[in-house]
C-alpha cells in the first residue's frame, strides 16, 4: 500500500526531529557566518587602533624633538623670539594632520595604466 506524502508530517516525532535539526543548523550557520567574521574584524580593528596610537605617539615625540632641536641649535630663537620654534612646530604638526586627513579621505589609490603589478 502506498502511503500519501502528507502523512509523514502527521507524526510528531519526525516534526520535532526536523525542527531540532533546523535549529541546530541555524545555530551553526550563525556561529560560522556572523560571529567568526565579527571576531576577526574586532581583532583587525584592535591592532589598527594600537598601531595608530603608536604612530601618533611617535609623531608627537618627533615634533617635540624638532622643537628642542630648533631651540638648542639656533641661538637666534632665544630671548624675545623664543615663540618662533613653537610656531614652526605647530605649523608642521598642522601640516602632518592635514596630509593624514587628505590621505584618509582620498581613499584607495587607483593604479596608473602603465604600472606593473607587484
Amino acid at each position: 500500500m502506498n502511503i500519501p506524502s502528507w502523512t509523514k508530517f502527521v507524526r510528531g516525532a519526525r516534526i520535532q526531529r526536523d525542527l531540532d535539526e533546523a535549529r541546530r543548523l541555524l545555530g551553526t550557520y550563525v556561529k560560522e557566518q556572523t560571529l567568526a567574521p565579527l571576531k576577526n574584524l574586532g581583532r583587525y580593528v584592535l591592532w589598527g587602533v594600537v598601531g595608530s596610537l603608536f604612530v601618533g605617539f611617535g609623531t608627537l615625540m618627533l615634533l617635540v624633538g624638532g622643537l628642542r632641536l630648533l631651540q638648542d641649535v639656533f641661538p637666534v630663537f632665544r630671548g624675545s623670539l623664543s615663540w618662533i620654534p613653537y610656531l614652526i612646530i605647530t605649523l608642521v604638526g598642522i601640516l602632518v594632520i592635514v596630509v593624514l586627513i587628505w590621505r584618509a579621505v582620498s581613499g584607495v589609490p587607483k593604479r596608473r595604466p602603465g604600472a606593473e603589478k607587484p
